[in-house]
């Protein structure tokens, strides 16, 4: 079973601009898109811009809350075929002595341990389901780090990491599990903010939207364990 007609997908990291994107293209595709968010004003005006998308305020952060979630999502409907995980953040600086403990204590929470909730609390519905999809957006500097973000490529790297375990609990699915690689994003407010940037091999939110649609058009086979470069060499 292909195609994301029907499907229902959860997204969770919702509310920001990639999010926005994401849930309105799974949207125009035809699935039933629930997204989460812990920002409740964001997760509402990303979720009105999609017709027929649903919203839940929930911290990811709490591994009960996101179980509840999962639970809900699959409750309302008897199965769950994808999850996007789309949380995000950045700290940094452009020296190794700018890399700061608590700034990989953040970046933690944010791209590791919101992972680890979510992939956990949807993984038996995923893998139960004909065409069930995980996907992680993650960054080049998970595998080739500057000296000014340790923490933020670390972290992107335990992510991969861990969803490549995700992959291999797929095996003898029909699900899959995939990262999909940028070396940033970019979206119109940002175009609007820096007129005069480039934004030199980053990728527009859309396109990225694009991308994880096409995610149900293609076999377990074909996606389970990759990673998937995008304007990345």
């Amino acid at each position: 079973m292909t195609g994301l007609d029907g499907a229902v997908i959860a997204v969770a990291g919702a509310g920001g601009p990639t999010g926005r994107a994401v849930v309105a293209r799974l949207a125009r595709a035809g699935a039933q898109v629930y997204g989460a968010d812990a920002d409740a004003q964001r997760l509402r005006d990303s979720v009105d811009a999609a017709p027929g998308a649903r919203g839940a305020v929930v911290d990811l952060l709490d591994a009960d809350a996101t179980r509840r979630w999962a639970a809900q999502v699959e409750h309302e409907h008897g199965r769950v075929d994808g999850l996007v995980h789309l949380v995000g953040g950045w700290r940094g600086g452009k020296k190794f002595g700018d890399n700061s403990l608590d700034d990989w204590a953040l970046l933690h929470d944010l791209l590791v341990r919101t992972v680890q909730h979510t992939s956990l609390a949807f993984h038996d519905s995923l893998a139960r389901s004909p065409r069930g999809r995980f996907a992680l957006v993650s960054a080049a500097a998970a595998a080739k780090p500057a000296a000014g973000n340790a923490g933020y490529a670390a972290a992107k790297a335990a992510a991969e990491t861990w969803t490549l375990a995700l992959a291999d609990s797929f095996a003898e699915t029909d699900a899959a599990a995939v990262i999909l690689v940028v070396k940033a994003l970019v979206d119109d407010a940002m175009r609007e903010a820096r007129p005069n940037a480039k934004f030199a091999g980053f990728t527009d939110v859309g396109d990225l939207a694009d991308e994880i649609a096409g995610l149900w058009n293609l076999t377990a086979t074909d996606l389970n364990g990759k990673r998937l470069c995008l304007n990345v060499p």
